[in-house]
């Protein structure tokens, strides 16, 4: 609501030609399965050779832990500046997921191999092997697109509370719980951001000007499938 009134002065009271579109959600890809992949990097790069060998496998994490490392291999077996340009190459490689590039989030990763030349490896080497094998990784790993989930409260005449239901319901949303405040029944829910763009006035709408709600952050929850198909179809 706060955006469509700053919006409607930007157009109408400051006669900006603004280019208005539909906000941004913030999607998140995860994984649900564990899964390993092999990666050895060798080319020529600028008349030199360039070689790393690295080995990870992922898994997922517990939902909001975020990101976790761990490096698996001796000294002996993988000296500390490879290991640490792997971690960085994977956790450079978060920014953009396998399906619709999109941040990943809550994965755990573990150097579980590798091997490197004295000759010919170097931090670069290592850093775009442990990219490949990431991304080579997590698209085994069944990955998932995550939406934000609003926990949403609604007070409403009784009268309208059947439209409002219905309506919430046409938009993927969960009704908890319904109390009653002063006359008015309260809905308790759970509505996906995407669903909720436009939502204040769908609201006047379908109340004649007599429902108000309020929403704030609750959880990230995997998208269905069908749902996901359109998202990333729109991005291809």
């Amino acid at each position: 609501l706060h955006l469509e009134i700053i919006t409607d002065r930007l157009l109408r009271e400051f006669n900006v030609s603004a280019n208005v579109g539909r906000p941004q959600v913030s999607y998140k890809e995860t994984i649900t399965q564990p899964a390993q992949s092999e990666q050895k990097f060798q080319r020529n790069v600028g008349g030199k050779n360039a070689f790393a060998h690295v080995v990870l496998a992922v898994e997922p994490n517990e939902n909001g832990k975020g990101f976790e490392f761990t490096n698996r291999l001796s000294l002996a077996q993988m000296p500390a500046m490879y290991g640490a340009a792997i971690q960085e190459g994977v956790r450079d490689s978060l920014m953009n997921g396998v399906l619709g590039s999109y941040p990943m989030a809550d994965v755990k990763v573990s150097l579980i191999g590798g091997s490197f030349d004295d000759k010919d490896s170097s931090e670069v080497a290592f850093k775009l092997a442990s990219s490949i094998a990431f991304k080579e990784a997590c698209r085994r790993a069944q990955p998932v697109l995550q939406e934000p989930i609003m926990s949403i409260e609604i007070v409403v005449p009784e009268d309208y509370m059947s439209q409002i239901i219905g309506d919430l319901n046409g938009r993927r949303g969960r009704v908890l719980s319904m109390d009653e405040r002063v006359g008015n029944r309260v809905i308790q829910g759970e509505v996906p951001l995407a669903q909720t763009f436009g939502y204040a006035t769908a609201l006047r709408s379908l109340s004649q000007g007599r429902a108000t709600y309020s929403m704030e952050p609750l959880r990230y929850e995997v998208v269905p499938q069908n749902i996901t198909e359109g998202i990333i179809g729109k991005l291809n």
